[in-house]
């Protein structure tokens, strides 16, 4: 089996799309763990981001033009539902700013935050500024994350495997000192008649 080091090296290049594609779906993980891979000098971390980014900008301006195409209709078909999409784009119209800056860290509400706020009257123009911003803040977070804590767990192997060579190192020393000992010591006693 190959190791991960391997792998990247062989196939490194399909990462950035790979990022881009998974960030269109949702991602977040995925940016860590590649981010983590990009603290091991396996994958550039400035590519990693704009994949990122790019994916997650993409994936959120396709729903939104979802959510102005059909969402009038789907109202349509469940009238029930009107005047809680209305109440909540209403508080969306006030605090839009806020809400599409931070939809994508709360997880389970990018995928239909969007469409949500297709409905209310915010503009294409305004809505993609603003999710081009997001979507840059969360890829730079989420991919600097996995960037800093593969640093920390490089520096927490390298502190334990110096813990463990030492440990080996005394734990060798213990039983090469303990068979001297026992060689000298049976080395003194007289031989055993039969």
């Amino acid at each position: 089996m190959s190791s991960a080091a391997e792998i990247v090296s062989q196939y490194g290049a399909l990462v950035y799309p790979i990022t881009l594609v998974w960030t269109f779906l949702e991602g977040e993980t995925f940016v860590i763990v590649a981010g983590a891979l990009a603290s091991a000098g396996l994958i550039n971390l400035w590519l990693l981001i704009l994949s990122a980014w790019i994916g997650s900008f993409l994936a959120d301006q396709v729903a939104f033009a979802i959510g102005r195409a059909a969402g009038p209709k789907l109202l349509e078909r469940a009238p029930r539902l009107k005047p809680k999409v209305q109440k909540a784009t209403a508080w969306l119209e006030r605090n839009a700013t806020l809400f599409i800056l931070s939809f994508r860290f709360v997880y389970g509400l990018r995928n239909v935050a969007a469409i949500a706020i297709a409905l209310s009257s915010i503009s294409w123009r305004r809505f993609a500024l603003l999710n081009f911003i997001a979507a840059g803040v969360w890829a730079t977070s989420f991919a600097g994350f996995g960037y800093v804590a593969g640093r920390a767990i490089e520096k927490i192997a390298d502190q334990l495997a110096r813990q463990v060579g030492l440990v080996a190192l005394g734990v060798f020393a213990a039983v090469l000192v303990g068979l001297l000992i026992r060689n000298w010591w049976l080395g003194r006693q007289p031989p055993k008649t039969p």
